[in-house]
């Protein structure tokens, strides 16, 4: 709603507004944007125009949503998937986020994987296997060594390490 207002504030209509994305009708001026820009940054969003910039939001925005919002397991590869998505060649799309973010998509959607997991982990209502299952690992296995890969930790170490300071926290 933040955006369609302050396009409506500048007189500018708006053909579609979209999380990260918005189509107008007009041509809008520098002054325009630059008030735009300004209005946004109060709200805590941020303009961009730069193409490349954009593309890098809309893969976060793919992984995040098959990360943390998906059930399904994708029925392609993820560079596939990605590549479907966006109608880009997944070359160019890897190394313009490497390029962008200093990490490949894949480590990017690694990270959010296991941040799920531990997500999960503290909810404490699946078990390891459960979460293996629901997060599309071929084993418990598999995810306790991309588990402990990433953070250092095997996943029954970190959820030890919820129930103690759980324990700290209720004994202050």
């Amino acid at each position: 709603m933040v955006v369609k207002s302050e396009f409506e504030k500048l007189g500018l209509h708006y053909v579609n507004v979209e999380l990260g994305e918005a189509t107008i009708k007009e041509d809008i001026t520098p002054q325009q944007l630059k008030l735009l820009s300004k209005n946004l940054k109060k709200t805590g969003l941020l303009l961009m125009d730069d193409k490349k910039s954009i593309l890098v939001e809309k893969i976060k925005l793919i992984i995040i949503e098959l990360v943390h919002y998906t059930e399904d397991q994708i029925k392609v590869n993820l560079s596939d998937f990605i590549s479907e998505k966006l109608n880009f060649d997944y070359s160019y799309l890897s190394n313009l986020f490497t390029e962008v973010k200093g990490t490949t998509i894949e480590n990017y959607y690694l990270a959010h994987k296991i941040e799920r997991v531990k997500e999960l982990i503290v909810y404490d209502e699946l078990n390891l296997s459960e979460i293996a299952y629901k997060m599309h690992y071929s084993s418990v296995a598999h995810l306790s060594n991309q588990f402990k890969k990433i953070t250092g930790l095997t996943p029954s170490h970190f959820k030890n390490l919820k129930h103690k300071r759980r324990r700290s926290l209720g004994e202050l």
